[in-house]
């Protein structure tokens, strides 16, 4: 019998014989092993092939990893960073000389005793005895409580200093001023003070008698705010879930990415507690780590799952679906996550401690997450075989059900393709029913539809597109940064309007600029108590208050060596905003030169919120550039290094920039503005919190390269098969675009939680990470990307040939790759119209699966005869039979190969 004519640029394959297949040497056998050398040796693939061998061992380890991580962690404890950790420049110098001289800073809290009416003078307002009686009253409680010292009064009362200070401009507002005992990261519980001052508001109601510091303020903003994050905290992972119910209409399948995230997380933690020796770390990093675990652990079971289920739906065997979608969705979850933590890695640059926690603890997190999406996920899924969709909700519709069959089969005969003579098996083997099955598919994803609109004039929808980004990333030209303070803290709180009445009285108080008075480097052993050191410090005094941008009442206090003085200076403004930045320029380019710098032996330093926010917005300034560029060559290297191609790597970072700068911009234009403060209910700072560009940058980044390497993969697989480029995008998108969809939602859900919360600067990085995966997963991904991969056409992979690429091996194939054409029944090359028939026409038989541990394994070699039967042997091989058809009824993904 005359073998049919194949394509010569293909050589035959090792299993060739009569009516088989040459350029296909394992394309009839989807559940065996590949063939020879043609076996993945990437990372992902040879853990996936260990974890099928070991599955309980893999399972069993990971919760017995994750139960001694967090035992062992919890043991240890988690270091944390102390106040003088989040410093830098001036304000971390003049932080460090105070405590190297054994200053203890203490909680500083206030009582506010207002009138309704001004008085004359502030001789008639400290006359007035309703003044005079709450004053005293408030003074004898307060010490009464045993919790406060160091207590300061306009009036001279027993055991309190007199400070003619403390009385208000307005002549309407003492103040009694004391500290609590202890330091200011562990003071005396300020419940005593509260409950004092709320007994002298009810014995003298005509007068407002009202508290607020940093004890008493922190008390009512950990059962506001700390109470925000436990909420959201607690409502993304039921939200989570159900929209994985909602994606895979089973519970199992459903709670296994989310048990796997959550897992990851907990053993995560644990092991930060070790990696805090080196790098503590504090509140914001454990929320970072739940925000992105919650994230990418999601993201990374779900592109496994649903590649496996995918599979599965399109006729393969359990193993071979799995083992197919290691190669392919777990090669890409590899390389998302180390682009992810590589991006993280860039904050170690900024030689901030805050970031620095922030980084370790993401790229823990995410390097747990890899690690369990590829090992135990894989086991899991061999475990569970076709049980991951157990306990399917009733409303699901099945995906491969009869009735979409048959939908399918009416589109076809609607565009021309009836039935035709079936394939002689006499002829031709099931490798040419496979392959004409698989042209079929393709053929089909490819139709002409708003993608393929879109991409016949890819020049227009590039520009439009990359326009439009660009416009909306321009409001970020005028970004303004600014440490949160007070600013960030709800309005509509008590303590906050405690905190506006206090502001108010007492310009600046709250916010004052504390400027350390040391000796120089020379002299650094200086007495600060000398006539010649105080004439300095009151001059200080004296030129700072006419500035008139700083004010009383102005608080000296020497160190017990004598050698360090502190001296608190109110300043204008809220501390944050352009009137505080004005007054810390005039302090320290000004007042300080002309007072403390001109006397020999002196040296000042500034620290405060004010100055606090200066120094680190200089030194993110400085830095920043770096991490950016170290985050783009080591992404533009990571995906170089995964897809062999100087312009895909190139394209994506630039796709990722533009992703930035639209976030940047969106965020400018809601929160430095008072357009949208009651869309979200609050006010705007008018600045940008000052750590949030850095840090979107690098989480953006990396979780952007998710959708970039998943929708690269199945576009590189999909050209790898011998479609052209346009096909092959409108291909690798169509097939990935349930799958983004789906992790898009997912992450938008959870990061829009965020936008709800109380903090600004925390409404500020839920929108800007939500609004910024959205614009990816949409606009760059589905519309802009498509066109410039488009535009480049054959430039993206010159190599299209699947032996020479590297990467996940193309889907359909374990072998060369596919002729262009399939074969018809006639032995001649099939003509497009009939692909369709082709498809139809074929009718495999079923076929032996492999057990668990034979996945991946051995070789095989064998015959077939004439009549289409064969016969195969070798170590964990089976026959060389026909794809199995997919199950009646069984549930298969909207974009898997349709069954014959």
């Amino acid at each position: 019998m005359q073998t049919p004519p194949h394509p010569p640029a293909v050589s035959p394959g090792p299993t060739a014989g009569p009516g088989r297949p040459p350029d296909l040497p394992e394309a009839g056998r989807p559940d065996g092993p590949t063939a020879g050398g043609d076996r993945p040796t990437h990372l992902a693939a040879r853990a996936a092939r260990w974890s099928v061998r070991h599955r309980r061992l893999a399972v069993g380890g990971w919760l017995l990893g994750v139960v001694l991580a967090i035992a062992l962690g919890s043991m240890i404890g988690t270091r944390t960073l102390a106040d003088t950790d989040y410093s830098t420049g001036q304000d971390a110098r003049a932080q460090r000389i105070l405590a190297e001289h054994g200053y203890v800073n203490p909680a500083d809290e206030n009582v506010l005793i207002q009138r309704t009416t001004p008085a004359a003078s502030p001789q008639a307002l400290l006359a007035d005895p309703q003044i005079r009686s709450a004053l005293t009253d408030v003074a004898a409680r307060v010490r009464a409580s045993g919790v406060a010292t160091a207590l300061r009064s306009p009036l001279a009362l027993p055991g309190v200093s007199t400070d003619t200070g403390l009385v208000s401009h307005d002549l309407r507002s003492v103040l009694l001023a004391f500290d609590l005992k202890g330091t200011e990261d562990d003071p005396a519980p300020v419940e005593p003070t509260l409950d004092a001052v709320a007994a002298v508001r009810a014995a003298h109601p005509g007068v407002s008698v009202e508290q607020f510091g940093d004890a008493s303020a922190d008390k009512a903003l950990d059962a506001t705010v700390g109470n925000d994050f436990h909420h959201a905290e607690l409502l993304a992972i039921p939200l989570t879930l159900g929209i994985l119910l909602a994606v895979f209409g089973a519970v199992v399948a459903a709670v296994i990415p989310m048990g796997l995230a959550l897992t990851a997380f907990v053993g995560a933690l644990g092991l930060v507690a070790f990696a805090s020796r080196l790098f503590p770390t504090d509140d914001t990093a454990t929320s970072v780590m739940l925000l992105i675990g919650l994230a990418v652990g999601v993201d990374y079971a779900l592109f496994y799952i649903r590649r496996e289920r995918e599979e599965r739906g399109a006729g393969h065997g359990p193993q071979r679906a799995l083992e197919i979608a290691a190669e392919t969705s777990g090669h890409a979850v590899l390389v998302s996550g180390l682009t992810v933590a590589a991006s993280m890695a860039g904050l170690f640059i900024t030689g901030l401690s805050v970031f620095t926690g922030v980084a370790v603890g993401t790229i823990i997190v995410v390097l747990v997450a890899v690690l369990g999406s590829l090992t135990v996920l894989p086991a899991l899924l061999s475990l569970l075989g076709d049980r991951v969709e157990l306990l399917r909700l009733p409303w699901h519709r099945r995906a491969g059900g009869p009735a979409r069959r048959r939908r399918r089969a009416r589109r076809r005969d609607r565009a021309g393709t009836g039935p035709v003579e079936p394939l002689d098996p006499a002829v031709h083997g099931p490798g040419d029913e496979l392959l004409a099955r698989r042209r079929a598919y393709q053929a089909q994803l490819a139709r002409p539809g708003i993608m393929g609109r879109l991409l016949h004039r890819p020049g227009p929808v590039a520009a439009v597109a990359a326009g439009l980004l660009v416009l909306l990333a321009l409001p970020a030209l005028g970004m303004h940064t600014a440490e949160p303070g007070l600013d960030d803290i709800p309005k509509n709180l008590p303590i906050m309007k405690t905190y506006d009445r206090l502001s108010t009285a007492f310009p600046g108080g709250e916010v004052a600029a504390a400027v350390v008075v040391s000796g120089n480097g020379s002299t650094g052993s200086t007495d600060v108590t000398t006539p010649q050191v105080r004439a300095a410090i009151d001059a200080l005094r004296t030129r700072a208050i006419a500035s008139g941008r700083m004010f009383e009442p102005v608080v000296v206090t020497v160190t017990a060596d004598h050698r360090v003085a502190r001296v608190k200076i109110p300043i204008a403004g809220s501390g944050t905003d352009g009137e505080s930045v004005r007054a810390l320029h005039t302090l320290r380019s000004t007042v300080i030169p002309a007072t403390i710098g001109a006397t020999p032996g002196l040296r000042a330093d500034v620290t405060g919120t004010t100055a606090g926010s200066a120094d680190f917005n200089a030194r993110l300034n400085s830095r920043t550039p770096l991490v950016i560029g170290f985050v783009m060559v080591l992404a533009f290297g990571l995906l170089l290094a995964a897809f062999r191609s100087a312009v895909v790597a190139a394209v994506a970072v630039g796709l990722n920039l533009l992703s930035v700068g639209a976030a940047y911009g969106l965020l400018v234009a809601v929160f430095q503005h008072h357009w949208a403060d009651g869309l979200l209910g609050y006010t705007s700072t008018g600045a940008v919190t000052n750590w949030l560009p850095l840090m979107l940058f690098v989480v953006l980044f990396g979780l952007s390269m998710d959708y970039q390497v998943f929708v690269l993969s199945r576009v590189r697989e999909a050209r790898a098969a011998g479609l052209s480029m346009r096909d092959a995008v409108a291909v690798g998108v169509r097939r990935s675009a349930g799958v983004v969809t789906s992790a898009a939602v997912i992450m938008v859900a959870v990061f829009s939680i965020f936008a709800t919360l109380s903090q600004v600067s925390m409404k500020q990085l839920g929108v800007g990470l939500g609004a910024a995966i959205l614009i990816d997963a949409t606009v760059i991904r589905v519309i802009l990307m498509p066109a410039v991969l488009t535009l480049l056409g054959e430039r993206v992979w010159r190599d299209a040939a699947p032996e020479s690429g590297p990467g996940p091996r193309p889907d359909n194939a374990s072998g060369p790759d596919l002729p262009t054409q399939p074969i018809s029944a006639t032995g001649h090359r099939a003509r497009p119209d009939q692909i369709g028939q082709l498809a139809r026409a074929a009718q495999p038989e079923p076929v032996q699966e492999a057990t668990p541990d034979h996945i991946g394994t051995g070789t095989g070699t064998g015959t077939r005869n004439g009549n289409g039967s064969g016969t195969g042997n070798g170590n964990g091989s089976g026959p060389l039979d026909p794809p199995r058809r997919p199950r009646p009824g069984y549930p298969t993904p909207r974009w898997a190969m349709p069954p014959p």
